[in-house]
């Protein structure tokens, strides 16, 4: 398939609201400013329709999932098919009667067609981040989808921090990799160790973009949300970014305000990089079995 040497990206960092419904709007106008600008590719943030709920175990928060072809995948539809671009739309899935919940993302193509699924596979169990309540880790493998402008790769949040995710995804032929995002820090940690946890977070997904050698789009949301009375909530810290084949950071938002971030990226870089440095040539993939080993006793 013959495609343009340069495509561009957009990410859209926001603060999320209690009115579901709300965000869902804001997040709609979003994607039109990001298309507005010439964004072919549009990134949200995970679980964008609400705040994030995890803070907290609750059955009631049940009521929040929907269903893959949704409210949220019905509305951005008709807008990727008017603005004519890809929209990556993270939802939390509904996905049967019989209590199966996922945290997944729709790829929405150019004609507002369901492109394809993903549904995140690392799930964690943090303070404030209690998603092992909600979710069912994803059954679906680690995914490429082949759009207008690139052949994307998704994943989500916490599967950012697996190399073995994102090599995956890259031998699936992935141009850029995309990570849609809820992080930020715990209030009355954030002076002592809030820096590094930043710093490490944007580390490991540059170290994907080096080893894999492609462009890698984080984005993240913004805001402090207070979930749970009593509690401190947590500070989302923004900073969605994009770093080139090489690691280099060529775009970044700040950590505390909502930004519509358009890039371009440069088929041509990825060349380059391929061509000088070239990892995949030099793997030895019949030593690697043992990565399927939880430990090596």
């Amino acid at each position: 398939m013959y495609r343009e040497q340069k495509f561009k990206v957009g990410l859209v960092q926001m603060a999320m609201s209690a009115d579901v419904d709300e965000n869902l709007r804001r997040a709609g106008e979003f994607v039109e400013e990001a298309a507005g600008k010439g964004a072919e590719i549009i990134c949200l943030p995970e679980m964008f329709r609400s705040q994030y709920f995890c803070q907290r175990e609750d059955v009631d928060l049940f009521d929040l999932a929907e269903p893959l072809e949704g409210v949220s995948f019905q509305h951005l539809s008709k807008i990727a098919k008017d603005k004519k671009v890809t929209v990556i739309a993270p939802i939390f899935e509904r996905r049967s009667a019989v209590g199966v919940f996922h945290n997944s993302l729709v790829v929405i193509g150019e004609n507002g067609e369901n492109v394809g699924v993903y549904r995140k596979m690392h799930i964690p169990d943090d303070p404030a981040y209690y998603e092992k309540f909600y979710f069912t880790p994803g059954d679906l493998g680690f995914k490429a989808f082949e759009t207008a402008k690139a052949k994307i790769g998704t994943l989500i949040c916490w599967d950012q921090w697996y190399p073995e995710g994102a090599r995956l995804t890259a031998l699936k032929g992935a141009e850029v990799l995309f990570y849609p995002t809820a992080i930020g820090w715990h209030p009355f940690e954030k002076e002592e160790v809030g820096a590094s946890q930043q710093d490490a977070w944007q580390t490991i997904q540059r170290s994907h973009a080096i080893a894999n050698e492609l462009y890698v789009v984080s984005v993240n949301r913004v805001g402090h949300e207070v979930f749970t009375e009593g509690t401190d909530g947590i500070q989302f810290w923004g900073h969605s970014f994009v770093a080139d084949p090489f690691g280099v950071v060529i775009a970044q938002a700040s950590d505390d305000k909502e930004e519509v971030l358009v890039v371009e990226l440069d088929r041509a870089r990825t060349e380059d990089v391929r061509r000088n440095w070239q990892f995949f040539r030099d793997r030895r993939i019949e030593n690697y079995g043992d990565l399927q080993k939880r430990f090596i006793d």
